[in-house]
């Protein structure tokens, strides 16, 4: 039995707004590497700004976690709750003189920065107090500060990044509990980590100069780092971080653009991961081959022609049963009338014909009209112009073929072939006048599909309302 620990991961977003697909590419990459490998994956929210965290905006990351199909270990940890622990931690670090009591005013301290500037020295903030004698402090309030190293150098191995090195004498002496007592995220977000057994820390590269600092604090402790793995940022098709300007950015706006939450798994594990040259790939096959490794670098730009493709196959591949079911949580999403049971019925009966080629559950209901509408059929102006008396002509005479057809492909194949020779006419003038009877429209699937999906007296229904309608 091997001695390694099992993997455990987190995402810890800060419910402050909407899921930000970055924040989903961070926990799809935690949730690969824990899964695959038999590990936990865990959620923690970051509620300690009370001002801008809200619980709607706490419902909306679990919202987009569950419709990514990204599922999470335990209940999810507020971090909020978990200050008394966060502010224990930094009276251990006071006990054995790792951090100490600094009772400088925000005056002061600005003072001290202004007066650096203009000497040109660095401004990071040297406190008097690091070194006071206890009986020297004041009856005031004060801040608590680790007490960083003054020379050499702190080093973090990044499975990403590499070996990443700082000065110490660039960092801070940082406050970990601010004068009201509450810690501050630096000081949390270690503890949490520790207390819940997280073992890799994979986040944006736009925390890479937080781990050198919140490592102060595992080594002040006695506590193991984590594996750190840095991912980089999301830009936009222009190569500028990925913002509104670009199109969505949030989890939820993407389940409302009809897309398939298997195709944005996998588009976005490609985004920044790499597996050789597999661009479509499975979800079991995701989990199989993740790996640290494959995490380029550079960072990646989001292109929605490349997600709309991977989309497109993610439908074309899935079970038809499944899409039904994405389809009724996309009408829910957008607040669309639900499906009947006859609709549910039709589409289940037509799946395999409609996600062919469709991008987006959108899409897929264009496709689907005709089965998703009912008696009468009203056509579009172009359907209307496809109706014309000549047309509505054909439809009649043709009913009697269709009357006697089995009702399979071959045998509607066969009856439409057969009445098109006998009247020596081309396919594509049957097609036209059918389509706009079937669908109301002129750009639809097969109409032996369509006859097939709505059934033979749906279909004579149709054409004879068609028929006799009085046109313009």
């Amino acid at each position: 039995m091997s001695d390694t620990p099992p993997v455990v991961t987190r995402i810890a977003p800060s419910p402050t707004g909407f899921m930000h697909i970055g924040t989903a590419r961070t926990a799809l990459f935690n949730w690969l590497y824990a899964r695959g490998r038999g590990g936990k994956f865990l959620l923690r929210i970051e509620d300690t700004d009370r001002e801008r965290s809200t619980p709607e905006a706490t419902e909306a990351i679990l919202r987009g976690m569950r419709w990514l199909g990204l599922d999470w270990d335990g209940e999810a940890v507020s971090q909020f709750e978990r200050a008394g622990r966060h502010a224990e931690v930094a009276h251990e670090l006071l006990a054995r003189g790792a951090a100490y009591k600094c009772f400088a005013t925000p005056e002061e301290i600005t003072a001290f920065r202004e007066a650096a500037r203009a000497e040109g020295r660095s401004t990071t903030f040297q406190s008097p107090w690091r070194d006071a004698d206890p009986s020297t402090h004041p009856d005031a309030p004060y801040v608590v500060r680790i007490k960083a190293p003054r020379e050499g150098e702190t080093v973090i191995e990044d499975a990403v990044q590499g070996t990443v090195r700082w000065k110490n004498a660039d960092l801070d002496d940082m406050v970990l509990l601010r004068s009201d007592g509450t810690p501050t995220y630096m000081l949390a977000v270690v503890v949490d980590d520790v207390d819940m057994g997280i073992t890799h820390v994979i986040r944006g590269d736009d925390h890479l100069a937080n781990a050198a600092r919140q490592s102060l604090i595992y080594t002040a402790m006695g506590w193991p780092l984590p594996v750190y793995a840095h991912i980089p940022l999301i830009l936009g098709p222009d190569g500028k971080k990925l913002s509104k300007r670009h199109g969505a950015t949030g989890v939820e706006e993407y389940q409302k653009m009809g897309y398939p939450a298997a195709g944005m798994r996998n588009y976005l594990a490609r985004l920044g991961w790499s597996h050789g040259d597999d661009e479509f790939f499975t979800d079991a096959q995701a989990l199989d081959w993740f790996d640290l490794d494959g995490i380029n670098k550079a960072a990646a730009r989001f292109d929605f022609k490349k997600l709309e493709n991977l989309c497109g196959q993610h439908i074309a591949a899935a079970e038809n049963s499944d899409l039904l079911e994405e389809l009724i949580a996309y009408l829910a999403a957008i607040e669309a009338a639900p499906l009947s049971e006859t609709q549910k019925d039709a589409l289940s009966r037509g799946m395999d014909s409609l996600k062919e080629r469709a991008k987006t559950f959108g899409e897929l209901l264009e496709k689907a009209h005709f089965a998703l509408t009912e008696r009468p059929i009203v056509p579009d102006e172009k359907a209307a112009g496809a109706l014309d008396p000549v047309s509505r002509g054909i439809l009649e005479e043709l009913t009697p073929h269709l009357q006697n057809a089995s009702w399979t492909r071959d045998g509607l194949e066969g009856a439409v072939k057969e009445f098109a020779d006998l009247k020596g006419l081309k396919l594509g003038k049957i097609a036209q006048p059918l389509r706009a009877a079937l669908a109301g429209r002129t750009a639809t699937p097969s109409v032996f599909d369509m006859m097939l999906v709505i059934g033979r007296e749906e279909t004579l229904g149709r054409i004879a309302d068609a028929a006799g309608h009085p046109g313009e």
